[in-house]
């Protein structure tokens, strides 16, 4: 059985680390800091590290991928399009890779960055490695792409099965929950979603995994055609006609303020 552990790293980073405990296999997601991955080895004796699997350049992401390399000659996987230190295997869209005997397809995601890439494990429990592009209630800022990318990208995330599993990079969830109660302030399922993960965070658990299906109800940017969002939009910026592509361009900007 193959589980899915976050070892936290840096403010606010998630590690995923996917283990396999048949084998004592595991492999881990976008390593910014080697020194959490390294410890939880060290502690567990006779576990190997197979593969390192990055979404995209960012320091917080592959900062700690050299020396993880070095140290397990663990298989790095990255974007084809960014510079990834130490990559084995560069990605690109609709390409397959097998890691701990389980197969992912890599779905270009560009926006946060030109070569953002992320995993999809398609199974009766699918499961979604997607970096800095959809967060829990919210999406990654636009440091080199386009709203039309990052709007294509979230779309394109928001079509796969409502039970995937939604492992981002960062627990921002309460931060984003705030802001989408603020775009929809009528919703009752960002209501009680707001109330459950302040408890959450509370108690010191994390918010992660969602889901796509929880996130269609309650993020903003894959509810830019709602009539509710468009209302808090008029109110905010002036009633116009707005594609939904606009709609998702003019919520990135008031969320990058918020």
């Amino acid at each position: 059985m193959l589980r899915i552990d976050a070892l936290p790293a840096f403010a606010d980073n998630y590690i995923w680390l996917l283990q396999d405990d048949q084998s004592r296999r595991c492999a881990v997601v976008d390593p910014g800091d080697a020194t959490p991955v390294q410890a939880w080895l060290d502690a567990h004796a006779g576990w190997t590290l197979e593969a390192i699997l990055t979404t995209h350049h960012h320091a917080d992401h592959v900062g700690g991928v050299a020396a993880l390399k070095a140290k397990t000659g663990a298989r790095v996987f990255g974007p084809s399009q960014e510079s990834i230190p130490a990559l084995d295997q560069a990605l690109g869209d609709g390409q397959r890779i097998e890691v701990l005997g389980l197969d992912f397809e890599v779905i270009d995601v560009p926006g946060h960055t030109l070569g953002h890439i992320a995993y999809f494990h398609d199974d009766a429990q699918p499961w979604l490695f997607c970096g800095d592009t959809l967060f829990a209630a919210g999406c990654g800022r636009l440091f080199e792409g386009t709203p039309r990318q990052m709007f294509d990208s979230l779309n394109r995330l928001a079509a796969l099965p409502d039970a995937t599993q939604v492992y981002c990079a960062h627990e921002y969830t309460l931060s984003n929950l705030r802001f989408a109660a603020a775009v929809e302030p009528e919703n009752p399922q960002i209501a009680a979603r707001v109330a459950q993960v302040t408890q959450w965070r509370a108690e010191g658990r994390i918010s992660l995994p969602s889901q796509i299906g929880l996130e269609r109800q309650t993020n903003p940017f894959l509810r830019c055609g709602e009539a509710s969002v468009e209302k808090t939009l008029d109110q905010r910026c002036g009633p116009q006609a707005r594609t939904s592509c606009e709609s998702f361009a003019a919520l990135r900007s008031w969320k990058n303020s918020f």
